[in-house]
């Protein structure tokens, strides 16, 4: 099957070495320009999904995927509302929780926390504390011996370790003759964990829930059932079904609802710096204007020629976007595979460039993050082709139309 000659003719002037050395070149830093551009905006946006990936799971480590809570901050039959929920084929999980806020002062020293009272248990099958305990144990909160497990910078706060006592002051007061006097009671640091989140590491403590039960005088009522699902992202989807389930008076929310605010900062910081990379890489497709513009003018002899023998403005205008998208195409080619191969390899590479420049950019010290994550999401770099591909090709369009309006009998002139 014969190819049209605009086809022909635009791959050769691609081909075909320049007797103006200087457009090659011009051709060159856009093909390598584009390839650059696409590369930057493939990696950095896999490097935004990891990051948004391991906040994603350190903060679920925490916080459960669907919540379900009292409408007046109790539920009283809980194991039946438990066994309700998991009558629904994508709930793997439930487990039980008392929640209220409290003071915990040492030697003076005072610090304002979330309380969360959980069965070790059962909490292990709806979260991953396990995974973040830095000292001390979980299974050592046991009903009647009022042990507390810390987060971090609490503890650091009020300079307690694992064996200390604290004193938790609960918001409950005690009616007395002389008035309402605060409820107190000790508690012994059995454990610190570290999630990685200041919200939680700070302001988190855990004890057991018989124990908060009679702190808060519960009784055997819990604020709420946390609930664990077989795909997170389903959440939402499941929360609204679990209404059919459930037969009780009851707020349910999902992880999308409770840090609705953290990700979607995430997503608009994803999406500026994918609009941010964008303009690079247009910086470098209209890079192919001037290449074309040169290519035209050094090609008006031929153009006045092919004019001559009967090729329409049309066809001429196609030969030169038949020669700028090649360039672009190839650009866009090398940007693609430099691009994924980077992204894929990022734990690598990064590695291999600190041990050469001497410095470690994201420091133990400093961030929870120390290592640069990455996950590479093919619909991320069908976007990014698609829009470098679409910019490449409208830099052509005014080049080859300025090359289809070239009067042949000005060109061939001086010829």
């Amino acid at each position: 099957m014969a190819l049209p000659y605009e086809l022909l003719i635009g791959l050769r002037y691609t081909r075909a070495k320049r007797r103006n050395h200087f457009i090659s070149f011009i051709s060159l830093i856009s093909m390598l320009g584009i390839g650059l551009g696409v590369a930057a905006l493939i990696v950095v946006l896999s490097v935004m999904n990891g990051f948004q990936k391991e906040l994603r799971t350190r903060i679920l480590g925490v916080a459960s995927h669907i919540q379900i809570t009292g409408i007046n901050g109790e539920l009283a039959d809980w194991p039946s509302l438990a066994e309700q929920a998991m009558l629904h084929p994508e709930v793997r999980a439930a487990a039980p929780f008392v929640q209220s806020q409290a003071m915990f002062t040492v030697d003076g020293g005072v610090k304002g926390s979330l309380v969360r009272g959980i069965l070790p248990e059962q909490e292990d099958r709806v979260a991953d504390f396990r995974q973040t305990i830095k000292s001390g144990s979980l299974d050592d909160l046991r009903p009647g011996e009022f042990g507390v497990v810390l987060g971090a910078d609490l503890a650091r706060s009020l300079r307690v370790f694992t064996g200390d006592k604290v004193t938790l002051i609960a918001p409950q007061g005690t009616v007395t003759p002389a008035g309402v006097v605060p409820r107190l009671k000790s508690f012994r640091v059995v454990g610190i964990f570290e999630v990685g989140m200041y919200e939680y590491d700070s302001g988190l403590a855990l004890i057991n829930l018989q124990d908060a039960q009679k702190l808060y005088q519960m009784e055997d009522r819990v604020t709420g059932v946390r609930l664990k699902v077989d795909d997170l992202f389903q959440a939402p989807r499941i929360a609204r079904e679990l209404a059919r389930y459930v037969n009780a008076d009851a707020y349910l929310n999902d992880w999308t609802k409770s840090h609705a605010n953290f990700f979607r900062a995430v997503q608009i910081e994803k999406n500026m710096m994918f609009i941010i990379l964008s303009l690079i890489v247009a910086v470098a497709a209209f890079n192919l204007v001037s290449t074309l513009v040169m290519a035209v003018t050094d090609k008006q002899a031929d153009i006045a020629i092919l004019r001559t023998l009967g090729a329409r403005p049309l066809s001429i205008m196609a030969i030169f976007v038949v020669q700028g998208a090649l360039v672009g195409f190839i650009g866009l080619g090398l940007g693609i595979v430099g691009g994924v191969a980077l992204a894929l390899n990022i734990d690598v590479v990064v590695p291999f460039i600190e041990r050469m420049l001497g410095v470690h950019f994201l420091s133990k010290e400093v961030y929870y993050i120390s290592d640069l994550p990455s996950d590479l999401q093919w619909s991320d770099v069908w976007g990014v082709t698609l829009i470098a591909f679409v910019l490449a090709l409208l830099a052509t369009l005014y080049p080859s139309w300025r090359a289809s309006r070239v009067n042949p009998a000005e060109a061939l002139r001086y010829e």
